[in-house]
């Protein structure tokens, strides 16, 4: 059993729109089916996954016809064999109909998501460290993501620009230096997580002495996450270290073995592949 991990809070919202954006007007093709007529679906998996998104599906359904029912065959965050049902529908016809390419969409799209995650993290299991999500999500839908990266076992990073500070070179630049753009962070107010961008040793050293809270190891070797690692604790205040840049399934476990806390992993959301789902219907007379 799989702990809950709560919905965002703009799922009602994200499914209202991409039924809207499906339906429009109206579901031409579906009108054709008489208006009493009952069906029954089956969902597969024609590929390993860990399933993400019941949330979604169950939402779509309800919003079109409440009669829908949805019986799910696994849970969310479950590893799913290549053929398994996923769930059943039994209800209108014409809502099955309707429902089918949104739910599926989120479906296909969430556990992709969640199933990439599971697959960096079971990389680093048994380190400290853990995997970190980017703001490298689909537009309009960073939420819905961020939850499956959570599904599949990773962790997120800020979820936007209003949730913490993170000071790349260009912020640097334009503030004058590592410590003067810290400093501006801290007398913000602004109360959350001040994160540093850094290149190299120097730098790391800098944040360190800015009082970051955070230091972004960008494009580090192996040695210098090492030394970097040694630097940092060392110091009389810590930082948490991220590693980010060109992470492959094939460095992350030597990377979380230098020492690091986090390792970013963009591609996790960004380079994401739907997995290949099917529908298979029963009409009932």
């Amino acid at each position: 059993m799989h702990p809950p991990i709560p919905v965002p809070g703009d799922l009602p919202a994200q499914v209202e729109r991409a039924l809207a954006e499906d339906i429009g007007s109206g579901d031409l093709t579906a009108a054709l089916i008489p208006s009493g007529r009952a069906g029954r679906a089956s969902v597969i998996t024609r590929e390993p996954a860990i399933l993400c998104g019941l949330p979604y599906v169950n939402a779509c359904f309800a919003r079109i016809d409440p009669a829908v029912r949805v019986d799910w065959k696994a849970a969310e965050g479950d590893s799913v064999a290549a053929n398994q049902l996923l769930f059943t529908l039994d209800g209108p016809a014409r809502a099955l109909l309707t429902g089918e390419r949104t739910a599926l969409n989120f479906l296909q799209l969430l556990s992709a998501t969640a199933t990439a995650a599971h697959a960096y993290a079971v990389l680093i299991e048994g380190t400290a460290c853990r995997v970190l999500d980017t703001r490298k999500t689909i537009p309009g839908l960073r939420s819905a993501q961020k939850y499956a990266v959570r599904v599949g076992g990773g962790q997120n990073h800020r979820i936007g620009l209003f949730d913490g500070i993170l000071i790349k070179e260009n912020h640097i630049m334009a503030a004058g230096s590592i410590a003067l753009a810290v400093a501006s962070a801290k007398a913000s107010g602004a109360g959350v997580p001040v994160e540093v961008e850094v290149e190299n040793l120097d730098e790391l050293r800098q944040a360190i002495a800015a009082g970051a809270d955070i230091a972004m190891l960008d494009e580090f070797s192996l040695e210098a996450m090492r030394e970097g690692v040694a630097i940092n604790r060392g110091s009389a205040r810590p930082l948490k270290l991220e590693a980010s840049g060109s992470i492959t399934k094939e460095t992350i476990r030597d990377i979380a073995l230098t020492g690091v806390d986090y390792i970013s992993v963009g591609g996790i959301t960004k380079h994401v592949r739907a997995v290949d789902l099917s529908m298979r219907f029963e009409w009932q007379a």
